[in-house]
């Protein structure tokens, strides 16, 4: 969707006036614009545009105290309650780098803000929102009661930009890429997946290769990975709550990756969703979405990282799960062992 194809502001505004009880990203797409196009009708009315470089946000973020923080994709939310310290900026990958939130920031999609002030029923709703170059969520920043509201107010004096048009050009969305393999360099994969000491390697290996994460898992084979029926991930979070094992959860899009580190307790399943309803962690799964989960076993240093990982039915991941190795709170036996015990896929995978 592009500026010239989108509705107007006014218009924009009349049809969500109409619709007040939806959400913003269904408004978006009754209305066959972005998200962002959808924000930005109501700059100046509520709505102000900032710059969008992660040092400019979490920067703001670090004087707000206690926030909530989200990360999405379509498939699946991530939410965390807790301050933003430990920011680490790089042109490439920056970070934020705490028990509370922990996240993964990829600067180059990093392309619209705004701070975002929307009366509700429970009083006002102050937001950062960060958008892609196609106007979709990269990740959004909730104030709480307790957050500093003088802070908000002096970084909407620091990071505001002159430009507060009521329209937001967009580009195309980029579709999940498709499982990339190439059989005749297996050997190669394999020989070097052993090989590896750190996870972060395998990305690196599966394109000097020409592959991509899920193509290679497709054909690598046992012992590296195990193909698991869709239905292994909520069977592993319905053993998981409760049990006091914490587990890592990895949710992401291809700008941020935001990771829950510790333990589930409370699932709340509704309709196709999956939910983890915690005080201070709440995560939204839609179960349908899933079409491949497969067991993932990536040697490192400190001994085997096992994962458990879903993708859509095009492709593209929508979580990762890994058991936590943190030390005093080690839980990879246990996690292990768990993965051990879910149910294989029963039809073959095809590469």
């Amino acid at each position: 969707m592009t500026q010239h194809d989108s509705p107007s502001p006014e218009a924009i505004r009349a049809f969500r006036a109409e619709h007040s009880n939806m959400r913003e990203r269904d408004l978006a797409e009754k209305l066959s614009i972005s998200e962002a196009q959808l924000i930005a009708a109501y700059c100046g009315e509520g709505v102000t545009r900032v710059d969008a470089h992660p040092d400019r946000i979490i920067g703001a973020a670090q004087s707000l105290g206690e926030v909530m923080a989200l990360t999405r994709n379509t498939s699946c939310v991530n939410e965390k309650v807790g301050t933003y310290a430990n920011y680490q900026s790089g042109n490439h990958a920056a970070m934020v780098l705490n028990h509370d939130i922990d996240l993964r920031i990829f600067p180059s999609h990093w392309r619209h803000a705004f701070m975002v002030e929307k009366e509700t029923e429970d009083g006002l709703r102050r937001s950062f929102q960060v958008f892609d170059a196609a106007g979709d969520a990269v990740h959004k920043i909730f104030l709480r009661d307790t957050s500093d509201i003088s802070a908000w107010d002096r970084a909407k004096a620091a990071v505001t930009l002159e430009d507060q048009a009521q329209t937001q050009a967009v580009g195309a969305r980029k579709p999940d890429e498709m499982p990339k393999a190439d059989e005749s360099k297996l050997d190669i994969l394999r020989k070097e997946w052993v090989r590896m000491t750190d996870t972060h390697q395998f990305l690196r290996l599966t394109s000097k290769l020409k592959m991509n994460r899920l193509g290679a898992y497709r054909i690598a084979g046992a012992p590296f990975v195990r193909a698991l029926e869709p239905s292994a991930v909520d069977a592993m979070l319905q053993q998981v709550a409760g049990s006091g094992m914490e587990i890592m959860v990895f949710t992401g899009n291809r700008g941020c990756i935001q990771i829950h580190s510790g333990p589930i307790r409370t699932l709340k399943p509704m309709g196709p969703w999956q939910n983890v309803i915690d005080p201070r962690f709440n995560l939204h799964l839609r179960l349908d979405h899933i079409a491949e989960v497969w067991a993932v076993d990536k040697p490192t240093q400190r001994g085997p990282a096992v994962s458990v990982e879903a993708f859509n039915a095009d492709g593209g991941l929508i979580l990762q799960f890994f058991g936590v190795g943190a030390e005093g709170r080690d839980n990879r036996v246990a996690w292990n062992k768990l993965v051990e015990g879910l149910d294989g896929l029963r039809e073959q995978v095809p590469a």
